[in-house]
Order: C-alpha cells, then structure tokens, then sequence
C-alpha cells in the first residue's frame, strides 16, 4: 500500500481524567477537554478523530456525534468518527439522520465506525435484553446498511417497526453513501458481517500482537472480492501514548493505566495488572507507547502487517491528565506520523 494513502487517527472516549494535582475533573470540563483535544489534533496534522460512545461514570461521551459537531465547527480537516457508536441499543435510523446531519454541517467528514460495544449499560438503559444481543446488533446493521443507499427502503424484523418505501433526511453528498464501518473485537462471523454489507472493517486490538489478527484481514479481503466490491480499507484501533522519551512515557501513563486495569479486572474477574505485563505489552503487544521514534516504529509495524490504510491510537487512559494527552497529541501528528509515512515510503 503506498505511504500516503494511510490516515493517522486519535481515539477517545472522554475518560474522566484528573488534572496534574490529582483532582478529578468534571463531565462538563472533560467534554470541552475532549473538543480542546481535537483542535489541536487538527492543527498537529492528524488525519482523523474518533469519539467513543458508553454510559458509565469513568466516561463523559455518552453522544459521539453531540461532540464531533463541536468539534466540526472548531476544525478544518479533520473526518470525523464515532468509535463506536453502540448500534444494538440504538435505531439505526436516528443514528443514520445524526450522522447525516453532522457530514453535512462538516463539509462531508463526517464517518461512522458501528459495534456492539465493549460495555452492556446502554441495554437496561434503553430498555433492551441482553438475551436479544446477536439479534439486535444483526437485524440493526442490516437496516442500517439499506439506510446507507438513501433510498426508499422497505424492511422488517423484531427489533424495531417496520418499514414501507420510507425515505430517510437529510440526505448526503456521498455517492456511495455515508462512510462507515464495522468495528470488530476478533471474530471470523463479524470480519464476514462487514463484507456483506460492503463496509469498511475496523480491527480493535487491545492485547496482543497485531499478527494475530492479520488472518482477519486476509479474510475481509477475500469475502469483499468474493462478493462483488471494489476494495475496502482496513483500520485499526489501538492503545498509545506519546512523551519525549520513552521512559517519561512509562512514567506518565503506568499509574493511570495500573488504575484503569485494577479497576476493569475487578469488574470482570481477570488477574490484576503487573509492572511485567505493562513492559510486555510495550514490547510485545498492542500498547504503542514512548518517544515518537519508538511509538513510530511500532506503528509502522501494525499498519504493514495488517496492510492497514488507517491507525487509531487511543490516547487517554483512566485518569491520565489533559496536559498529557495535549503533549501526547502534538508529537503523533507532528513527529510520529511523519516518521511513519518515511518507514512505509522506504519498505
């Protein structure tokens, strides 16, 4: 793939941070931090920003698309993307009209990344059983993808009304429809789903090297050549953090990262974080963490081995410091994706 056609993301989910002192911010305040965040992404030159949707107190975004509409009006170049927008607990047309609307008022950068979500509060929240979960999230991505055609569409399942001939508003300047993709976690039925809808896929990796996810992309390949479409881009989503060495990074991010570990081990029964397991998801796993030249490296190895045309490094981390992220964020867009393009133009 040539160098210039990969896109350099940043990922958030506005989690709830503390400032340098230790005092823990606000919702209110994490939001404009988000937006803040943003510009500056978009004066550093990076490509894309990503606003993830939960609804839980250690996150602010419970609405991507509220965000990145602050963020359009405050932006020139940035494309705009949930990540994720939690489709089995929404309807798809309401979530079709919102990003409708935010492309246009963007200029067309406007894209949205659909999942199930790595959290299940928003079913109880909305009133929907978690019995239902495969059945919501397939019958909703079927509908969602006829919406993508911005014609009359007719469809029935059971999760929401049905619908004759109905036409759905605003429409788009896109061609092809609005841009969008499947994010998934891992699985050969989901990398399938998103061929057969002819949508982009985007591969979250979180632990572990990305060579083990390289089958899936092979396979998302061969399933949208074997149905018809021109070739579809492959993303990934994965953990990073920037400083001026890579032991201020380590520094930085280890105890805002032990913290969110702790806390996510309890909730869901795994073995506690270690200092080992930090240093080895650093060196061996999905964590793109240190000076710009080592988190670059590190970059330019996950896109070339996934032949990925797009890299989405999630910034934040537990309760890691805006003035961090700041910092973090002007070395990806000014140094890291840089360095990147000149590894992959000399591969």
């Amino acid at each position: 793939m040539p160098a210039g056609t990969v896109e350099f993301g940043l990922h958030t989910f506005g989690d709830v941070t503390q400032d340098v002192d230790g005092r823990r911010l606000e919702h209110p305040q994490v939001l404009r931090n988000v937006v803040a965040e943003a510009v500056l992404a978009d004066q550093a030159g990076v490509d894309v920003i990503g606003i993830g949707e939960h609804h839980r107190p250690d996150y602010a975004v419970s609405s991507p698309e509220v965000v990145l509409s602050a963020i359009a009006g405050q932006t020139e170049h940035l494309k705009l993307i949930s990540a994720v927008t939690v489709l089995s607990s929404d309807d798809p047309v309401r979530v079709y009209q919102r990003f409708a609307t935010l492309d246009a008022v963007s200029n067309g950068r406007a894209e949205v990344s659909l999942g199930r979500g790595s959290f299940i509060e928003s079913f109880p929240l909305f009133g929907y059983e978690l019995s239902d979960y495969e059945m919501l999230y397939e019958e909703k991505l079927d509908l969602f993808a006829r919406l993508r055609t911005e014609k009359p569409v007719t469809w029935q399942g059971n999760t929401r009304a049905a619908l004759q001939r109905q036409s759905v508003f605003p429409t788009t300047a896109h061609e092809f429809g609005l841009p969008a993709w499947v994010a998934v976690g891992g699985t050969p039925t989901s990398v399938v789903r998103a061929a057969t809808y002819g949508l982009g896929l985007e591969l979250a990796i979180i632990g572990g090297t990305p060579d083990r996810f390289k089958p899936f992309a092979q396979l998302y390949r061969r399933e949208i050549e074997a149905r018809g479409f021109e070739p579809r881009r492959v993303a990934l989503h994965s953990h990073g953090f920037v400083a001026a060495t890579d032991a201020e990074a380590a520094e930085r991010y280890y105890p805002h990262w032990e913290a969110a570990m702790t806390k996510m081990a309890a909730e869901r029964g795994w073995p506690a974080p270690t200092p080992t397991q930090f240093r080895q998801e650093i060196t061996h796993g999905a964590l793109h963490l240190g000076s710009p030249e080592t988190v670059a490296r590190k970059v330019a190895l996950s896109v070339r081995t996934l032949d990925a045309g797009r890299f989405g490094m999630k910034y934040g981390n537990g309760h890691l410091p805006h003035e961090y992220m700041l910092d973090s964020i002007e070395l990806y867009g000014s140094q890291v994706k840089p360095m990147v393009l000149d590894m992959l133009a000399g591969s």
